[in-house]
């Protein structure tokens, strides 16, 4: 039987706030599956759809302690790193912004565990157990915690055509996915050679990695840190940091400055209109400024004036660069803010690069209102408000007030 020390153990509070499992009703909310219905006012968001989870016990922290038959009762004992997880999200494994949120916090919600739906990494946690020791032994003290990790998608609200011919919005897998890394609270405890454990628990984990059978286990010692074995050595040096990199699936990274290429561009000419309101997008007439919300007018200079270039279309998506008549520029994400939430859009000298590369959800034949994702970022173009002069931004889960709808409206 487990004894008194081992059979219990503690959980440590971390810095960051967890997702919810129980309540987690803003999380479920907003979960969609593929083919579910969407409106126009989703044209300019999109939502993560988790593929795969993994769940596993991990030993962080770790420290073989021998308590003789007079020194037992609380004692603190200093760990050492045994393991690293770090909580990433996507290619850069950056936290940032709304879609990796609730990426996390959809896992969470899905599994039914509290996981860090921010930044933050086990390596940051004191290293310091105190526990009662309530038996003399040879007992692994230890910090562990589940590690969850798994891949994601994009889903993105799009027109889809419908076996009786007609057409209707719905919720598609769009270009991006990636890989996440996270884990749940943090716990603590002592657990001894002679102890039943659960299996596949974090307790067993710490059991194995006592190292039972060595001589280390069985011998004599006096109260205090027991060296580590053999093994407890091997398993800490092939410990390796968590992955925070992305699927293959995911978009190539930027090349910064491009060189000036030429675009097949299509002949219509655009406005992206806010719907049914005069106010659409304007690009800049300096180079340190961006693409802003602006009403047509005779002194306008095509500066509100698109075409589509270098036009694909893949499953219904079209993919396309945005040159502007006015300026003779691409819609682009400077690099250097690429990373950023609410980063603005400007223009830039067109070049091979797919931070000026969008992809343009439509909404069903006779409407003219569409979404737009840089596919370098993945995030939705949208605004904060509706007012002359407010700059376009990407929002990595777009505007979930539908301001980030706008109308393709030919001029």
């Amino acid at each position: 039987m487990a004894c008194a020390a081992s059979a219990a153990v503690a959980t440590v509070g971390l810095a960051v706030s967890p997702a919810s499992a129980a309540p987690a009703k803003s999380a479920t909310a907003t979960q969609v599956k593929p083919g579910d219905a969407c409106t126009a006012a989703d044209l300019g968001t999109r939502h993560p759809y988790i593929k795969t989870t993994e769940v596993s016990p991990e030993v962080t922290h770790f420290k073989g302690w021998y308590v003789t038959q007079g020194s037992t009762g609380y004692q603190s004992v200093t760990t050492s790193t045994q393991t690293t997880i770090s909580v990433s999200v996507g290619l850069n494994g950056n936290v940032q912004g709304s879609f990796a949120v609730e990426t996390l916090g959809t896992v969470g919600a899905s599994l039914g565990l509290n996981v860090q739906v921010n930044y933050s990494s086990t390596s940051s946690e004191s290293n310091t157990v105190t526990w009662n020791f309530s038996r003399p032994g040879y007992y692994g003290v230890y910090k562990g915690t589940k590690k969850v990790t798994g891949t994601y998608a994009s889903l993105d609200c799009n027109r889809a055509q419908q076996s009786n011919g007609s057409w209707a919005l719905k919720w598609i897998e769009g270009p991006g996915s990636g890989s996440f890394t996270t884990y749940t609270t943090l716990e603590e405890g002592a657990v001894r050679c002679e102890d039943t454990v659960p299996a596949n628990s974090i307790m067993a984990k710490a059991k194995d990695l006592l190292d039972c059978g060595s001589p280390a286990a069985k011998a004599e010692h006096p109260a205090g840190v027991v060296a580590p074995t053999a093994k407890q050595m091997r398993d800490h040096l092939v410990q390796r940091p968590a992955p925070t990199s992305g699927t293959s699936a995911e978009p190539p990274k930027a090349t910064g400055r491009s060189a000036q290429v030429a675009l097949n561009c299509q002949p219509a000419v655009y406005r992206i209109d806010v719907p049914g309101k005069p106010l659409n997008w304007s690009a800049p007439l300096l180079a340190n400024d961006g693409i802003r919300l602006r009403e047509s007018t005779f002194f306008s200079a095509h500066l509100d004036n698109w075409r589509l270039c270098n036009v694909t279309e893949n499953n219904g998506v079209l993919e396309a660069s945005l040159w502007n008549w006015g300026n003779g520029g691409c819609a682009t994400v400077p690099a250097n803010i690429a990373n950023q939430e609410q980063a603005y859009l400007t223009t830039a000298t067109c070049g091979e690069d797919d931070l000026q590369r969008f992809y343009i959800y439509r909404d069903v034949p006779g409407s003219t209102k569409i979404g737009l994702q840089n596919k370098y970022t993945g995030s939705m173009l949208g605004h904060d408000r509706y007012a002359d002069g407010e700059l376009i931004r990407q929002y990595s889960s777009g505007r979930q007030d539908g301001t980030g709808t706008y109308a393709l409206t030919a001029v």
